[in-house]
């Protein structure tokens, strides 16, 4: 039985267009007061973001959470580094596989579990410019077959 997450705050479709997904993960976030406030309010973007190994830990990098607007001089910056909270030998088997080619972390969904901020990882192979092009052609055959199918029905 796996777990439903809260309220989802961002997804990153443009992810799952660009790559390859392999595994995923779940990883909470160490943020301030002020990011917490701002992505309760329901603003985040992830297209941009990518998960960086540095000294044993992991970090969330290129996420934008907007300011929060009733912030004041302790509001945070918008695209900063921000830990990942993984266990050790999650972040050393994670790290050695973006060793490899063509291998990165990106991550899918910012949502709340449980009233703390939590974000999906998942390694990601890069798709090549074809492969794009394929898998929107597989989908839209897909549309149009199931829309014949459904008129086909109801005459």
């Amino acid at each position: 039985m796996t777990k439903q997450p809260g309220q989802v705050v961002a997804t990153n479709r443009k992810a799952r267009h660009e790559y390859y997904l392999d595994a995923t993960l779940e990883a909470g976030l160490a943020l301030t007061g002020t990011e917490v406030k701002a992505l309760r309010a329901g603003a985040a973007s992830l297209a941009d973001g990518w998960v960086s190994f540095d000294g044993g830990e992991a970090y969330l990098e290129g996420v934008h959470i907007p300011e929060y607007v009733q912030g004041t001089w302790t509001n945070h910056a918008p695209r900063r580094k921000r830990k990942l909270l993984l266990h050790k030998d999650q972040i050393r088997k994670w790290a050695a596989k973006t060793g490899e080619a063509g291998v990165t972390v990106v991550p899918l969904r910012l949502y709340f579990s449980g009233g703390r901020a939590k974000v999906e990882i998942a390694l990601a192979r890069g798709k090549r410019d074809w492969d794009k092009r394929q898998a929107l052609r597989e989908r839209q055959d897909n549309r149009e077959a199931e829309r014949a199918m459904r008129s086909r029905t109801f005459r």
